[in-house]
Protein backbone atom coordinates (compact mmCIF):
# COMPACT_ATOMS: atom_id res chain seq x y z
CA UNK A 1 0.00 0.00 0.00
CA UNK A 2 1.14 3.29 -1.21
CA UNK A 3 1.59 6.05 1.79
CA UNK A 4 -0.24 9.53 1.48
CA UNK A 5 0.85 11.86 3.48
CA UNK A 6 -1.09 15.09 4.70
CA UNK A 7 -1.12 17.82 7.93
CA UNK A 8 -3.86 17.19 9.93
CA UNK A 9 -4.39 20.17 12.13
CA UNK A 10 -6.07 19.49 15.55
CA UNK A 11 -6.96 22.65 17.45
CA UNK A 12 -8.02 21.33 20.76
CA UNK A 13 -6.46 22.13 24.32
CA UNK A 14 -8.41 18.98 26.31
CA UNK A 15 -5.41 16.45 27.12
CA UNK A 16 -7.42 13.94 27.13
CA UNK A 17 -8.63 14.08 23.57
CA UNK A 18 -4.92 15.02 22.31
CA UNK A 19 -4.10 12.28 23.70
CA UNK A 20 -6.62 9.91 22.21
CA UNK A 21 -5.87 11.33 18.90
CA UNK A 22 -2.39 10.80 19.27
CA UNK A 23 -2.37 7.38 19.53
CA UNK A 24 -5.29 6.88 17.21
CA UNK A 25 -3.98 8.81 13.98
CA UNK A 26 -0.40 9.15 14.22
CA UNK A 27 1.22 7.18 11.23
CA UNK A 28 0.20 5.98 8.35
CA UNK A 29 1.36 8.96 6.34
CA UNK A 30 -0.88 11.20 8.98
CA UNK A 31 1.11 14.12 10.30
CA UNK A 32 -0.49 15.85 13.69
CA UNK A 33 0.06 19.34 14.30
CA UNK A 34 -1.63 19.99 17.76
CA UNK A 35 -2.74 23.90 18.89
CA UNK A 36 -4.51 24.98 22.04
CA UNK A 37 -6.07 27.69 19.77
CA UNK A 38 -7.02 29.98 17.22
CA UNK A 39 -3.55 32.07 17.94
CA UNK A 40 -1.01 28.85 17.87
CA UNK A 41 -3.15 27.68 14.68
CA UNK A 42 -3.32 31.00 12.30
CA UNK A 43 0.93 31.02 12.08
CA UNK A 44 0.81 27.41 11.16
CA UNK A 45 -2.03 28.02 8.56
CA UNK A 46 0.07 30.79 7.13
CA UNK A 47 2.97 28.50 6.55
CA UNK A 48 1.47 25.06 5.78
CA UNK A 49 -1.17 23.53 3.45
CA UNK A 50 -3.17 21.67 5.74
CA UNK A 51 -6.01 18.42 4.57
CA UNK A 52 -7.97 18.28 7.11
CA UNK A 53 -8.39 20.31 10.52
CA UNK A 54 -10.54 19.14 13.90
CA UNK A 55 -12.20 21.59 16.07
CA UNK A 56 -13.07 21.60 19.37
CA UNK A 57 -16.01 23.50 19.41
CA UNK A 58 -16.61 23.35 23.08
CA UNK A 59 -13.75 24.46 23.75
CA UNK A 60 -13.11 28.04 25.93
CA UNK A 61 -10.01 28.92 24.27
CA UNK A 62 -11.30 28.48 20.72
CA UNK A 63 -14.16 30.74 19.12
CA UNK A 64 -14.80 27.64 16.70
CA UNK A 65 -17.87 29.22 14.79
CA UNK A 66 -15.65 32.20 13.95
CA UNK A 67 -12.84 30.62 13.12
CA UNK A 68 -14.63 27.77 10.75
CA UNK A 69 -15.85 31.39 9.37
CA UNK A 70 -11.94 32.71 8.72
CA UNK A 71 -10.76 29.25 7.42
CA UNK A 72 -12.74 29.90 4.16
CA UNK A 73 -10.47 32.53 3.04
CA UNK A 74 -6.89 31.32 3.82
CA UNK A 75 -5.37 29.89 0.97
CA UNK A 76 -3.66 26.97 2.62
CA UNK A 77 -7.31 25.78 4.67
CA UNK A 78 -10.17 26.24 2.30
CA UNK A 79 -9.91 23.21 0.77
CA UNK A 80 -9.26 21.17 4.02
CA UNK A 81 -12.28 18.97 5.51
CA UNK A 82 -13.29 20.64 9.03
CA UNK A 83 -14.58 18.40 11.40
CA UNK A 84 -15.65 19.18 14.93
CA UNK A 85 -15.00 17.74 17.88
CA UNK A 86 -18.16 17.81 20.40
CA UNK A 87 -17.87 16.49 23.70
CA UNK A 88 -20.90 16.19 24.26
CA UNK A 89 -23.96 14.27 21.54
CA UNK A 90 -26.77 16.71 23.17
CA UNK A 91 -25.18 19.89 21.66
CA UNK A 92 -27.19 19.48 18.03
CA UNK A 93 -28.15 23.02 17.70
CA UNK A 94 -23.88 23.90 18.06
CA UNK A 95 -23.01 21.11 15.65
CA UNK A 96 -25.91 22.27 12.95
CA UNK A 97 -24.08 26.06 13.55
CA UNK A 98 -20.45 24.16 12.86
CA UNK A 99 -21.99 22.56 9.60
CA UNK A 100 -23.08 25.99 8.31
CA UNK A 101 -19.77 27.54 8.88
CA UNK A 102 -18.32 25.08 6.66
CA UNK A 103 -17.57 21.88 8.76
CA UNK A 104 -18.28 18.70 7.00
CA UNK A 105 -18.56 15.91 9.70
CA UNK A 106 -17.86 15.52 13.58
CA UNK A 107 -16.35 12.78 16.22
CA UNK A 108 -18.11 12.58 19.69
CA UNK A 109 -15.42 12.76 22.91
CA UNK A 110 -14.80 10.26 24.40
CA UNK A 111 -13.71 8.87 21.18
CA UNK A 112 -14.62 5.55 19.90
CA UNK A 113 -11.27 4.85 17.51
CA UNK A 114 -12.72 2.37 14.96
CA UNK A 115 -15.11 5.48 14.06
CA UNK A 116 -12.65 8.12 14.15
CA UNK A 117 -10.21 6.66 12.01
CA UNK A 118 -12.48 5.22 9.31
CA UNK A 119 -13.74 8.72 9.18
CA UNK A 120 -10.52 10.66 8.94
CA UNK A 121 -9.37 8.19 6.03
CA UNK A 122 -12.51 8.63 4.05
CA UNK A 123 -11.66 12.30 4.37
CA UNK A 124 -8.23 11.81 3.72
CA UNK A 125 -9.58 9.74 0.27
CA UNK A 126 -11.55 12.99 -0.75
CA UNK A 127 -8.80 15.23 -0.06
CA UNK A 128 -5.93 13.60 -2.14
CA UNK A 129 -8.93 13.29 -5.15
CA UNK A 130 -9.66 16.99 -5.04
CA UNK A 131 -5.60 17.75 -5.09
CA UNK A 132 -5.78 15.17 -7.96
CA UNK A 133 -8.57 16.88 -9.65
CA UNK A 134 -6.50 20.35 -8.94
CA UNK A 135 -3.50 19.32 -10.50
CA UNK A 136 -5.16 17.58 -13.88
CA UNK A 137 -7.09 21.50 -13.82
CA UNK A 138 -3.57 22.90 -13.36
CA UNK A 139 -1.91 21.44 -16.38
CA UNK A 140 -4.84 22.46 -18.83
CA UNK A 141 -5.50 25.76 -17.28
CA UNK A 142 -3.18 29.01 -16.82
CA UNK A 143 -3.72 29.73 -13.11
CA UNK A 144 -4.95 32.97 -13.73
CA UNK A 145 -7.76 31.25 -15.74
CA UNK A 146 -8.66 28.59 -12.85
CA UNK A 147 -8.69 31.64 -10.68
CA UNK A 148 -11.16 33.50 -12.26
CA UNK A 149 -13.28 30.16 -12.94
CA UNK A 150 -13.50 29.38 -9.26
CA UNK A 151 -14.34 32.80 -8.10
CA UNK A 152 -17.05 34.19 -10.74
CA UNK A 153 -17.54 31.08 -12.82
CA UNK A 154 -16.41 32.33 -16.33
CA UNK A 155 -12.71 33.86 -17.96
CA UNK A 156 -14.04 36.84 -19.98
CA UNK A 157 -12.25 37.65 -23.55
CA UNK A 158 -8.68 39.50 -22.74
CA UNK A 159 -6.70 41.35 -25.56
CA UNK A 160 -3.25 41.58 -24.69
CA UNK A 161 -1.19 44.38 -26.87
CA UNK A 162 2.23 42.17 -26.39
CA UNK A 163 2.02 38.93 -26.45
CA UNK A 164 4.98 36.13 -27.20
CA UNK A 165 4.26 33.03 -29.42
CA UNK A 166 6.12 30.41 -30.19
CA UNK A 167 5.67 27.93 -32.18
CA UNK A 168 7.76 24.40 -33.15
CA UNK A 169 7.16 21.71 -35.90
CA UNK A 170 9.18 18.68 -36.73
CA UNK A 171 10.33 18.42 -39.86
CA UNK A 172 9.51 15.61 -42.26
CA UNK A 173 7.42 14.73 -39.71
CA UNK A 174 4.73 12.70 -41.77
CA UNK A 175 7.90 10.80 -43.58
CA UNK A 176 9.00 9.86 -40.28
CA UNK A 177 5.74 8.52 -39.02
CA UNK A 178 5.62 5.98 -41.96
CA UNK A 179 8.48 3.87 -40.60
CA UNK A 180 7.29 3.33 -37.15
CA UNK A 181 3.90 1.66 -35.30
CA UNK A 182 1.31 3.92 -33.38
CA UNK A 183 3.03 3.54 -30.40
CA UNK A 184 5.93 4.08 -31.15
CA UNK A 185 5.25 7.17 -32.37
CA UNK A 186 3.12 8.12 -29.55
CA UNK A 187 6.61 7.43 -27.17
CA UNK A 188 8.38 9.37 -29.52
CA UNK A 189 6.59 12.54 -28.97
CA UNK A 190 5.60 12.10 -25.55
CA UNK A 191 9.36 12.06 -25.18
CA UNK A 192 10.10 15.13 -26.93
CA UNK A 193 6.97 17.23 -25.83
CA UNK A 194 7.67 16.20 -21.93
CA UNK A 195 11.21 17.84 -22.57
CA UNK A 196 9.87 21.23 -24.42
CA UNK A 197 7.40 20.97 -21.36
CA UNK A 198 10.12 21.42 -18.82
CA UNK A 199 12.08 23.74 -20.54
CA UNK A 200 8.76 26.15 -21.28
CA UNK A 201 8.09 26.06 -17.56
CA UNK A 202 11.52 26.81 -16.54
CA UNK A 203 11.22 30.08 -18.72
CA UNK A 204 7.79 30.64 -17.58
CA UNK A 205 5.98 30.67 -20.81
CA UNK A 206 2.70 28.82 -21.13
CA UNK A 207 2.04 25.78 -23.09
CA UNK A 208 -1.08 26.13 -24.95
CA UNK A 209 -1.27 22.95 -27.21
CA UNK A 210 -0.13 20.22 -29.48
CA UNK A 211 -1.64 20.28 -32.84
CA UNK A 212 0.21 16.80 -34.23
CA UNK A 213 3.26 17.19 -34.23
CA UNK A 214 3.51 20.96 -33.81
CA UNK A 215 3.98 22.59 -30.13
CA UNK A 216 2.84 26.42 -29.06
CA UNK A 217 3.52 28.39 -25.80
CA UNK A 218 2.82 31.76 -25.10
CA UNK A 219 5.46 34.23 -23.44
CA UNK A 220 3.85 37.69 -22.04
CA UNK A 221 -0.14 36.57 -21.72
CA UNK A 222 -0.74 34.48 -18.33
CA UNK A 223 2.15 35.55 -16.37
CA UNK A 224 3.47 38.89 -15.49
CA UNK A 225 7.84 38.14 -15.69
CA UNK A 226 9.67 41.17 -17.47
CA UNK A 227 10.98 40.28 -21.11
CA UNK A 228 8.59 37.95 -22.27
CA UNK A 229 10.34 38.10 -25.42
CA UNK A 230 13.61 36.93 -24.42
CA UNK A 231 12.36 34.26 -21.65
CA UNK A 232 10.74 32.99 -25.13
CA UNK A 233 13.79 33.21 -26.88
CA UNK A 234 16.16 31.34 -24.42
CA UNK A 235 13.36 28.68 -24.50
CA UNK A 236 13.49 28.31 -28.23
CA UNK A 237 17.20 28.31 -28.00
CA UNK A 238 17.23 25.64 -25.19
CA UNK A 239 14.96 23.16 -27.46
CA UNK A 240 17.01 23.52 -30.59
CA UNK A 241 19.73 22.54 -28.38
CA UNK A 242 18.13 19.38 -26.95
CA UNK A 243 17.61 18.53 -30.40
CA UNK A 244 20.92 19.05 -31.79
CA UNK A 245 22.33 16.70 -28.89
CA UNK A 246 19.43 14.09 -29.46
CA UNK A 247 20.64 14.03 -33.09
CA UNK A 248 24.44 13.73 -32.14
CA UNK A 249 23.29 10.78 -29.95
CA UNK A 250 21.58 9.45 -32.87
CA UNK A 251 24.34 9.57 -35.09
CA UNK A 252 26.63 7.66 -32.62
CA UNK A 253 23.71 5.12 -32.01
CA UNK A 254 22.87 4.74 -35.80
CA UNK A 255 19.23 5.48 -34.70
CA UNK A 256 16.52 8.02 -36.27
CA UNK A 257 16.66 11.47 -35.51
CA UNK A 258 14.29 14.17 -35.95
CA UNK A 259 15.02 17.93 -36.55
CA UNK A 260 12.86 20.69 -36.03
CA UNK A 261 11.98 24.07 -36.88
CA UNK A 262 10.91 27.17 -34.04
CA UNK A 263 9.48 30.44 -34.98
CA UNK A 264 8.80 33.76 -32.78
CA UNK A 265 6.23 36.66 -33.24
CA UNK A 266 5.16 39.41 -30.85
CA UNK A 267 2.03 41.68 -30.86
CA UNK A 268 -1.39 42.19 -29.79
CA UNK A 269 -3.90 39.22 -29.45
CA UNK A 270 -6.95 38.53 -27.53
CA UNK A 271 -6.91 35.40 -25.41
CA UNK A 272 -9.76 33.67 -23.93
CA UNK A 273 -11.67 30.49 -22.84
CA UNK A 274 -13.85 28.72 -25.60
CA UNK A 275 -16.36 25.81 -25.28
CA UNK A 276 -19.00 24.94 -23.10
CA UNK A 277 -18.20 20.87 -22.77
CA UNK A 278 -14.65 20.63 -23.41
CA UNK A 279 -13.64 23.84 -22.94
CA UNK A 280 -10.50 24.95 -23.68
CA UNK A 281 -7.86 28.19 -23.71
CA UNK A 282 -6.58 29.66 -26.87
CA UNK A 283 -5.36 33.13 -28.13
CA UNK A 284 -6.22 34.18 -31.58
CA UNK A 285 -5.24 37.54 -34.31
CA UNK A 286 -2.57 38.01 -36.97
CA UNK A 287 0.06 37.57 -33.81
CA UNK A 288 -0.89 33.83 -34.20
CA UNK A 289 -0.49 33.51 -37.82
CA UNK A 290 2.66 35.28 -38.15
CA UNK A 291 4.91 32.97 -35.51
CA UNK A 292 3.37 30.08 -37.45
CA UNK A 293 4.25 31.69 -40.68
CA UNK A 294 7.71 32.31 -39.03
CA UNK A 295 7.98 28.96 -37.87
CA UNK A 296 6.92 27.55 -41.21
CA UNK A 297 9.53 29.75 -43.32
CA UNK A 298 12.57 27.97 -40.53
CA UNK A 299 15.07 26.23 -41.68
CA UNK A 300 15.97 22.98 -40.28
CA UNK A 301 17.38 23.14 -36.48
CA UNK A 302 17.12 26.99 -36.83
CA UNK A 303 14.82 29.70 -34.80
CA UNK A 304 13.54 32.40 -36.95
CA UNK A 305 12.11 35.52 -35.28
CA UNK A 306 10.30 38.46 -36.51
CA UNK A 307 12.10 42.22 -36.48
CA UNK A 308 9.41 43.12 -34.06
CA UNK A 309 11.40 40.34 -31.64
CA UNK A 310 14.68 41.00 -32.70
CA UNK A 311 14.08 44.51 -31.78
CA UNK A 312 13.90 43.30 -27.77
CA UNK A 313 15.84 40.63 -27.83
CA UNK A 314 19.45 41.95 -29.99
CA UNK A 315 21.07 42.99 -26.76
CA UNK A 316 21.05 39.17 -24.99
CA UNK A 317 21.76 37.62 -28.61
CA UNK A 318 23.77 37.06 -31.82
CA UNK A 319 20.82 37.08 -34.82
CA UNK A 320 21.52 37.35 -37.78
CA UNK A 321 19.20 39.17 -40.86
CA UNK A 322 17.82 36.73 -42.94
CA UNK A 323 15.11 39.13 -45.26
CA UNK A 324 11.96 39.41 -45.82
CA UNK A 325 8.98 36.75 -45.46
CA UNK A 326 5.89 36.70 -47.76
CA UNK A 327 3.10 36.28 -46.12
CA UNK A 328 -0.16 34.74 -47.02
CA UNK A 329 -2.22 37.59 -47.82
CA UNK A 330 0.74 38.94 -50.04
CA UNK A 331 2.15 41.37 -47.13
CA UNK A 332 6.31 41.19 -45.83
CA UNK A 333 7.52 40.57 -42.44
CA UNK A 334 11.37 41.31 -41.84
CA UNK A 335 12.70 38.21 -40.00
CA UNK A 336 16.15 37.08 -38.45
CA UNK A 337 18.14 34.05 -37.45
CA UNK A 338 18.71 33.14 -33.88
CA UNK A 339 21.95 31.80 -33.45
CA UNK A 340 22.87 31.92 -29.64
CA UNK A 341 23.23 34.41 -26.70
CA UNK A 342 25.74 36.65 -26.74
CA UNK A 343 28.57 35.13 -24.56
CA UNK A 344 28.50 37.98 -21.94
CA UNK A 345 24.79 36.88 -21.08
CA UNK A 346 25.75 33.48 -20.88
CA UNK A 347 26.79 30.79 -18.08
CA UNK A 348 30.24 29.53 -18.68
CA UNK A 349 30.81 32.12 -21.74
CA UNK A 350 29.07 29.01 -23.93
CA UNK A 351 26.15 31.09 -25.40
CA UNK A 352 24.00 28.58 -24.53
CA UNK A 353 22.17 29.38 -21.10
CA UNK A 354 21.23 32.35 -19.52
CA UNK A 355 23.89 33.52 -16.44
CA UNK A 356 22.82 35.48 -13.36
CA UNK A 357 22.23 38.79 -14.36
CA UNK A 358 19.96 38.12 -17.50
CA UNK A 359 18.14 35.79 -15.57
CA UNK A 360 17.24 38.30 -13.03
CA UNK A 361 16.44 40.94 -15.64
CA UNK A 362 13.96 38.32 -16.90
CA UNK A 363 12.69 37.80 -13.17
CA UNK A 364 13.52 34.24 -13.18
CA UNK A 365 15.24 32.57 -10.15
CA UNK A 366 18.82 33.90 -10.11
CA UNK A 367 20.11 30.07 -9.57
CA UNK A 368 19.54 27.67 -12.56
CA UNK A 369 18.41 24.31 -10.46
CA UNK A 370 17.56 22.62 -13.35
CA UNK A 371 20.80 22.59 -14.87
CA UNK A 372 22.87 22.49 -11.60
CA UNK A 373 21.01 19.28 -10.78
CA UNK A 374 21.99 17.88 -14.56
CA UNK A 375 25.15 18.61 -13.97
CA UNK A 376 25.54 16.93 -10.60
CA UNK A 377 23.61 14.05 -11.53
CA UNK A 378 26.00 13.19 -14.35
CA UNK A 379 29.05 13.59 -12.03
CA UNK A 380 27.69 11.31 -9.71
CA UNK A 381 26.82 8.69 -12.42
CA UNK A 382 29.98 9.11 -14.11
CA UNK A 383 32.34 8.65 -10.81
CA UNK A 384 31.19 7.64 -7.63
CA UNK A 385 33.03 4.33 -6.75
CA UNK A 386 31.37 1.26 -7.92
CA UNK A 387 32.09 0.00 -4.70
CA UNK A 388 29.18 2.16 -3.25
CA UNK A 389 26.53 -0.14 -2.79
CA UNK A 390 24.81 2.49 -0.36
CA UNK A 391 26.39 5.86 -1.15
CA UNK A 392 25.53 5.78 -4.40
CA UNK A 393 23.25 7.89 -6.91
CA UNK A 394 20.31 6.15 -6.24
CA UNK A 395 20.69 7.23 -2.74
CA UNK A 396 20.75 10.64 -3.55
CA UNK A 397 17.39 10.22 -5.40
CA UNK A 398 15.48 8.91 -2.60
CA UNK A 399 16.77 11.34 -0.36
CA UNK A 400 15.81 14.43 -2.95
CA UNK A 401 12.68 12.54 -2.56
CA UNK A 402 11.94 11.98 0.86
CA UNK A 403 13.46 15.82 1.73
CA UNK A 404 10.30 16.84 -0.67
CA UNK A 405 7.47 14.77 1.44
CA UNK A 406 9.06 16.52 4.21
CA UNK A 407 9.62 19.87 2.82
CA UNK A 408 5.80 20.02 1.27
CA UNK A 409 4.63 19.08 5.06
CA UNK A 410 7.06 21.84 7.20
CA UNK A 411 5.91 24.27 4.27
CA UNK A 412 9.30 25.03 2.86
CA UNK A 413 8.64 26.41 -0.50
CA UNK A 414 10.57 28.84 -3.03
CA UNK A 415 14.10 29.39 -2.98
CA UNK A 416 14.28 27.42 0.50
CA UNK A 417 13.37 24.98 -1.60
CA UNK A 418 15.53 25.50 -4.58
CA UNK A 419 18.69 25.37 -1.45
CA UNK A 420 17.87 22.43 0.05
CA UNK A 421 17.41 20.42 -2.91
CA UNK A 422 20.97 21.69 -4.26
CA UNK A 423 22.55 20.66 -0.58
CA UNK A 424 21.10 17.30 -1.10
CA UNK A 425 22.49 16.78 -4.46
CA UNK A 426 26.16 17.83 -3.50
CA UNK A 427 26.07 15.96 0.14
CA UNK A 428 27.22 12.60 -0.83
CA UNK A 429 29.42 13.83 -3.67
CA UNK A 430 32.67 14.05 -1.67
CA UNK A 431 32.49 10.30 -2.01
CA UNK A 432 33.71 10.62 -5.42
CA UNK A 433 37.49 11.48 -3.55
CA UNK A 434 37.06 9.68 -0.01
CA UNK A 435 34.91 7.65 1.79
CA UNK A 436 35.79 9.02 5.60
CA UNK A 437 35.11 12.27 6.38
CA UNK A 438 33.57 13.38 3.07
CA UNK A 439 32.12 16.35 3.14
CA UNK A 440 34.56 18.50 2.96
CA UNK A 441 35.25 17.67 0.05
CA UNK A 442 31.76 17.96 -1.20
CA UNK A 443 31.26 21.30 0.08
CA UNK A 444 34.46 22.44 -1.88
CA UNK A 445 33.07 20.52 -5.38
CA UNK A 446 29.84 22.55 -4.42
CA UNK A 447 31.97 25.78 -4.32
CA UNK A 448 33.45 25.35 -6.95
CA UNK A 449 30.25 24.65 -9.49
CA UNK A 450 27.41 26.25 -8.29
CA UNK A 451 29.04 30.13 -8.76
CA UNK A 452 28.74 28.95 -12.72
CA UNK A 453 25.11 28.34 -12.31
CA UNK A 454 23.87 31.79 -10.83
CA UNK A 455 24.24 30.75 -6.67
CA UNK A 456 25.69 33.82 -4.52
CA UNK A 457 28.03 33.16 -1.79
CA UNK A 458 25.39 33.05 0.86
CA UNK A 459 23.37 30.96 -0.71
CA UNK A 460 26.28 28.83 -0.70
CA UNK A 461 27.17 29.14 2.74
CA UNK A 462 23.79 28.11 3.64
CA UNK A 463 24.67 24.54 1.62
CA UNK A 464 27.63 24.67 3.05
CA UNK A 465 25.78 24.27 6.93
CA UNK A 466 23.25 22.24 5.40
CA UNK A 467 25.77 19.20 4.13
CA UNK A 468 27.80 19.47 7.30
CA UNK A 469 25.15 18.62 9.09
CA UNK A 470 24.95 15.81 8.20
CA UNK A 471 28.54 15.09 9.83
CA UNK A 472 28.01 12.21 12.58
CA UNK A 473 29.87 14.82 14.95
CA UNK A 474 27.44 18.18 13.78
CA UNK A 475 23.80 18.72 15.52
CA UNK A 476 21.38 20.12 12.74
CA UNK A 477 20.12 23.90 13.88
CA UNK A 478 18.31 25.54 11.49
CA UNK A 479 14.69 23.76 9.56
CA UNK A 480 16.52 23.24 6.23
CA UNK A 481 19.31 21.76 7.91
CA UNK A 482 17.04 19.39 10.33
CA UNK A 483 15.10 18.41 6.99
CA UNK A 484 18.14 17.37 5.46
CA UNK A 485 19.45 15.03 7.72
CA UNK A 486 15.84 13.44 8.46
CA UNK A 487 15.99 12.47 4.74
CA UNK A 488 19.11 11.50 5.13
CA UNK A 489 17.89 8.57 7.55
CA UNK A 490 14.23 8.46 6.42
CA UNK A 491 14.81 4.59 5.52
CA UNK A 492 14.99 3.97 9.47
CA UNK A 493 11.70 4.24 9.85
CA UNK A 494 10.01 2.66 6.21
CA UNK A 495 9.18 -0.94 5.44
CA UNK A 496 11.75 -1.61 3.26
CA UNK A 497 14.53 -0.58 6.21
CA UNK A 498 16.10 -4.07 5.65
CA UNK A 499 16.35 -4.29 2.20
CA UNK A 500 18.20 -0.45 2.71
CA UNK A 501 20.29 -1.66 5.39
CA UNK A 502 21.57 -4.47 3.42
CA UNK A 503 23.04 -2.62 1.02
CA UNK A 504 25.06 -0.80 3.47
CA UNK A 505 26.42 -4.18 4.98
CA UNK A 506 27.25 -4.96 1.30
CA UNK A 507 29.23 -1.20 1.25
CA UNK A 508 31.17 -1.95 4.35
CA UNK A 509 32.49 -5.28 3.10
CA UNK A 510 33.64 -3.44 -0.34
CA UNK A 511 35.30 -1.16 2.08
CA UNK A 512 37.09 -4.04 4.51
CA UNK A 513 34.68 -3.77 7.21
CA UNK A 514 33.40 -7.44 7.76
CA UNK A 515 30.69 -8.25 10.23
CA UNK A 516 29.19 -11.45 11.38
CA UNK A 517 25.37 -11.80 11.46
CA UNK A 518 25.19 -10.95 15.19
CA UNK A 519 27.73 -7.69 15.54
CA UNK A 520 25.53 -6.31 12.25
CA UNK A 521 22.28 -6.54 14.41
CA UNK A 522 23.98 -5.07 17.73
CA UNK A 523 26.01 -2.49 14.90
CA UNK A 524 22.28 -1.51 13.53
CA UNK A 525 20.67 -1.71 17.34
CA UNK A 526 23.39 1.14 18.30
CA UNK A 527 22.66 3.41 15.97
CA UNK A 528 18.86 3.20 16.31
CA UNK A 529 18.50 3.30 19.54
CA UNK A 530 21.39 5.60 21.08
CA UNK A 531 22.66 7.48 18.05
CA UNK A 532 19.80 8.23 15.73
CA UNK A 533 17.02 10.29 16.37
CA UNK A 534 14.57 12.52 13.73
CA UNK A 535 14.71 16.46 14.45
CA UNK A 536 11.59 17.66 12.42
CA UNK A 537 8.01 17.07 14.10
CA UNK A 538 7.13 15.90 10.87
CA UNK A 539 9.75 13.16 10.74
CA UNK A 540 8.78 12.12 14.28
CA UNK A 541 5.31 12.19 13.45
CA UNK A 542 5.38 10.14 10.18
CA UNK A 543 8.46 7.80 10.90
CA UNK A 544 9.04 7.23 14.49
CA UNK A 545 6.54 4.88 15.16
CA UNK A 546 7.64 2.44 12.31
CA UNK A 547 11.16 2.94 13.48
CA UNK A 548 10.40 1.24 16.67
CA UNK A 549 8.88 -1.25 14.97
CA UNK A 550 12.18 -2.06 12.97
CA UNK A 551 14.29 -1.95 16.47
CA UNK A 552 11.75 -4.29 17.82
CA UNK A 553 12.37 -6.69 14.56
CA UNK A 554 16.05 -6.45 15.48
CA UNK A 555 16.02 -7.48 18.81
CA UNK A 556 13.66 -10.52 17.54
CA UNK A 557 17.15 -11.16 15.13
CA UNK A 558 18.97 -10.84 17.70
CA UNK A 559 17.36 -13.37 20.21
CA UNK A 560 17.69 -15.99 17.17
CA UNK A 561 21.38 -15.53 16.69
CA UNK A 562 22.47 -16.50 20.18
Amino acid sequence: MVERFINILVIDNNPINIDGLRAMLLGSGNNLIFCEDEASALPILEKRRVGIILINIQSKAVNGFELLQRLKSNPNSKDAYKIVISESTSSGVRLVKGFKEGAVDYISSPFNPNLVKAKIEVFKTLYFKDLRISQLLENIFPMNILKDLNTIGKFSPRKVEEGVVLFTDFIAFTKAAKKLKPMELLRELEGYFTKFDEITDRYKLEKIKTIGDSYMALAGVTETNDNPAVRATLAAIEIRNYMLNRKALAKATRTEAWDIRIGIHTGPLVAGVIGSKKISFDVWGDTVNIAARAEQNSVENNITITADVAKLVHPYFDITHRGEIKLKFGSFVDMYFVDQLKTENSLFNEGKLPNRALRLKCELPAMDFENTRTFIINKLKSALPDELDYHNLKHTLNVEKSAQRIAALEGVTGEDWIILRTAILFHDSGFIVRYEDNENFGIQMAKNELPKFGYSQEQIETITGIILATNKNNRPQTLLEKIMCDADHDYLGRADYHNVAKTLRNEFENYGKNLTDLEWIDFQLEYLENKHQFYTETAKNIRQRSKSQRIQELKKMRSKCL
